[in-house]
Parts: structure tokens; C-alpha cells; sequence
């Protein structure tokens, strides 16, 4: 368990050395496109699905972020499956109904190892639609060969890369000659609102009315929280 806490926070010191500035530099374009009416789309198979979700209707995050859920890459929908079908090389065209990519928006594919095929399609539609996509994996993967027809990997097809710096197979620990511990959900979401966090501190240098939900789980006046996804429910569904 100690070691665990080492472990993390040796990637916590390194992202905060070397991935600081790229956050700045995301956050920037991304609070451009927000103030011109875009939306932030995230996109992720199996646990980097529950990373998109983490962002979406969060107490103290930003309101106008949308997951994009496809089934059949869900853990819920079955783990085994989830897995197969993020290498299928049809499974982005077969649920392009779920993809709502319009001018000024930003989409952020998540995948550790940027190697399968559905997220490296999932950003290549992106790109097509003419939206601004960033990717959160680990570049220690690089020398992985890309499961996408194309040859290419995640990193390069977007616009711009967040390294993790997740180890190769996640585990941070080692016994018995096996790898344990995974720390990908944890510093994918440390990244994730650390970048939000940047968001909402630029806004704040033009605006008062911040774009960020008040928890429901706190005596306060909801009508915050009501005024801004009135701003946003022609693009996000939130019931």
C-alpha cells in the first residue's frame, strides 16, 4: 500500500514537471472555443470511458462537457466485449449516430495505450468534422505498434498530446514477476481537472458567471446550476 503512495505521487511530480505547460497551452484553446459556443467532447473505451464520465455532471466541474457513450465499448455492456470491440475497425462507423461534432468544439480521446482502433477512429472523425482534438494517454507506449489499419497511432492523428506517463501495462508495482497497482485512472483524472481547473481560473479573468456545477448534495441555490445547462441542453443531454 505504501509503495502504491510512492509510486503515484513520483507521477504526480513527473506530469507536474513536464506536462504543466501543455495544460496551459489545452486550456487556452480550449477557452476559446468555449466562449465561441463549443462544447468539450470526450471520448473512451472501457476504463477510459469511465474518465469521460467522470468529467460530465460533476459537483465543482465544468458544465458544458459531453461524454460520448457508445455501448458496446462499456465495461458494463461486458468487459470481454468492451475489449474486442475497441479493436474492431468498424465499431465508429456502426455508432457515428453518437458523434455530434460541430464548429468550435474540442474532443478529447482518452486511451492509455493509443494503439486500438476506436479511439484513433473516434479522432480521426473528429479531425474530419473540423474540431480541435486532444488526446490524454501515455507516449511510454510509442513503440507499441497501432492496431488501426492506417499504420498510425493516437498521437498521430490529433492535434495535441497530454502524456500520463503511465507505465507500459499500467501497474506500478511489481511481485512475483507480475505488474499490479494501476495508475492510469488516477492520473487521467488528476490531468482532467487540472486541466478544467486552468479553464475555469482563464474565464474567471473575463467573467464572474462561471460555467461550473454547484454540488446538489449542499444547501444551496440550484438555480445556478439550472441557468447554466439551460445554456447548454440544445448540445448536452443531461436527464
Amino acid at each position: 500500500m505504501h509503495a502504491y503512495f510512492s509510486e503515484i505521487e513520483k507521477l504526480i511530480q513527473i506530469v507536474k514537471e513536464q506536462e504543466t505547460v501543455h495544460l496551459k497551452e489545452a486550456a487556452q484553446i480550449i477557452v476559446q472555443r468555449l466562449q465561441r459556443g463549443g462544447i468539450i467532447q470526450l471520448f473512451g473505451c472501457g476504463h477510459s470511458q469511465l474518465l469521460a464520465q467522470e468529467a460530465f455532471y460533476r459537483a465543482g466541474g465544468l458544465v458544458p462537457v459531453r461524454p460520448i457513450f457508445i455501448e458496446p465499448l462499456a465495461l458494463h455492456a461486458g468487459a470481454l466485449a468492451s475489449s474486442i470491440n475497441e479493436k474492431d475497425p468498424t465499431i465508429i462507423e456502426q455508432h457515428k449516430e453518437q458523434f455530434d461534432f460541430r464548429e468550435n468544439d474540442v474532443c478529447i480521446v482518452i486511451s492509455t495505450s493509443g494503439r486500438n482502433a476506436a479511439p484513433i477512429d473516434a479522432a480521426m472523425l473528429a479531425k474530419d468534422s473540423g474540431v480541435y482534438v486532444l488526446s490524454l494517454q501515455s507516449l511510454l507506449y510509442r513503440e507499441q505498434v497501432a492496431r488501426h489499419h492506417s499504420g498510425q497511432r493516437l498521437e498521430d492523428v490529433v492535434d495535441f498530446v497530454i502524456n500520463t506517463h503511465i507505465p507500459i501495462g499500467d501497474g506500478v508495482l511489481h511481485l512475483h514477476e507480475m505488474q499490479y497497482a494501476p495508475a492510469s485512472t488516477v492520473i487521467g483524472s488528476l490531468l482532467l481537472n487540472a486541466l478544467f481547473s486552468e479553464v475555469i481560473e482563464t474565464i474567471a479573468k473575463t467573467t464572474k458567471e462561471l460555467p461550473i456545477f454547484v454540488s446538489n448534495n449542499v444547501d444551496s441555490d440550484w438555480s445556478h446550476n439550472e441557468t447554466m445547462m439551460a445554456n447548454y441542453q440544445h448540445r448536452i443531454d443531461f436527464t
